[in-house]
């Protein structure tokens, strides 16, 4: 899991996705992203087939990271796990989900918004954790402000994430990457605007490189 936390962090941005045709996009939407230097994807349950769209992704770039978002049950958990789901995200912080998940030896993410949150995910013996959502539960001043008590959590902060906002979010350490759809907007996805998604990831990179300063 430390691995895997590492190279998420390496990235430094994760596409958040909503796929409506996972058999008609989602091996050409795994190349875009792998073209534009972003070998890994959060697959959400808020469309069906995501189970479909993740192991279709996977095995059209075995390179990628592929996770489940949006997960809300442990049958969820197993449905991703079974389509070769490397990492789970969750909106909100549940506890059993956490535990679940922890048992079955897979990394995970959940939403975490307030020193309650981080108290618990604290306990739950967790490193990583996402800030959702992000922009609208208080951003920047909000994450470093819980950063104080809570400097042991790196940070994944996903919602109003975009081109514009990346490079701060990064600027702030206790940032590991950040979440985002605006690379895979269903208008990108839905008009299979591959090249434009793959330029968007590009662009998405330069600023990781230039906010590290390994680029």
């Amino acid at each position: 899991m430390q691995d895997l936390n590492q190279r998420i962090s390496q990235i430094g941005v994760v596409p958040v996705i909503k796929l409506n045709n996972p058999e008609r996009d989602a091996a050409n939407l795994a190349k875009a992203l792998c073209a534009g230097g972003v070998p890994v994807a959060e697959v959400t349950f808020r469309a069906a087939g995501a189970a479909k769209a993740m192991k279709i992704m996977k095995d059209t770039c075995p390179e990628m990271m592929v996770g489940a978002g949006t997960v809300l049950t442990t049958a969820q958990v197993d449905e991703a796990l079974e389509a070769g789901a490397e990492f789970i995200v969750t909106p909100g912080l549940d506890p059993e989900i956490v535990t679940y998940c922890q048992s079955k030896g897979v990394a995970v993410y959940p939403g975490c918004t307030t020193a309650t949150d981080y108290h618990t995910a604290y306990k739950l013996g967790l490193e990583l954790i996402k800030f959702f959502p992000a922009e609208q539960s208080g951003g920047i001043a909000k994450i470093k402000a819980l950063s104080a008590p809570f400097a042991m959590f790196k940070v994944m902060p996903t919602g109003g994430i975009s081109l514009k906002n990346l490079g701060d979010y990064l600027k702030v350490p206790v940032i590991a990457a950040c979440g985002g759809s605006y690379m895979v907007t269903a208008d990108l996805i839905d008009g299979q605007k591959w090249d434009e998604i793959t330029d968007l990831c590009k662009k998405s990179v330069e600023i990781v490189k230039e906010v590290r300063g390994n680029g």
